[in-house]
């Protein structure tokens, strides 16, 4: 999504589309990995007002995914909700020597070169901060048996896994005297 510097005002402008992932390249880049699969594609909504020296852009992301679970492997869909305020401002020359006091604005600022923004790079980071880096299907996922391999969300498993020899058993009866 792109828009014109040229024409805006301190008067809102609300902007709404529905953009396909294959538009992104970091988002495309991340379903040909495996990482997951993009189920819709990605609803954005952005307020855009010129303040001062600056255009203020806030803007909602919402999209649905699919994962698998790190512990136990099951496919799960989940939404993926994003919103943020970005302010842009025209970019200038400053030298990287001077030091420079950054205002609160400066934190989430972005520059911008000629009459146009593309939003494309921030559309991107904001979706990629809301992927999870461990994906669960539920908070308490038990996973899968080490043995046997066994969904242990369905279940406890045949086999007998006190018997097993797990990395640690022989520390079992280990006592520290003092």
């Amino acid at each position: 999504m792109k828009i014109r510097v040229e024409g805006l005002s301190d008067k809102p402008l609300l902007l709404s589309a529905s953009e396909p992932v294959s538009d992104f390249p970091s988002l495309t880049e991340l379903q040909d990995n495996g990482e997951c699969r993009f189920l819709e594609p990605l609803q954005l909504d952005f307020t855009v007002a010129k303040e001062f020296d600056h255009i203020r852009v806030h803007g909602r992301i919402k999209t649905r995914a699919c994962f698998n679970c790190s512990r136990c492997l099951a496919e799960y869909d989940a939404s993926l909700e994003a919103e943020f305020t970005i302010f842009y401002t025209k970019a200038s020359r400053v030298p990287l020597e001077e030091e420079i006091a950054l205002a609160e604005e400066d934190l989430v600022s972005v520059s911008y070169e000629g009459d146009t923004i593309d939003f494309t790079n921030e559309v991107e980071e904001q979706v990629l901060m809301e992927i999870p880096l461990k994906p669960l299907c539920r908070e308490d996922c038990k996973g899968l048996c080490s043995n046997c391999g066994a969904d242990l969300n369905a279940g406890d498993c045949e086999c007998a896994r006190s018997a097993a020899g797990f990395t640690f058993s022989a520390l079992k009866d280990f006592t520290v005297n003092k």
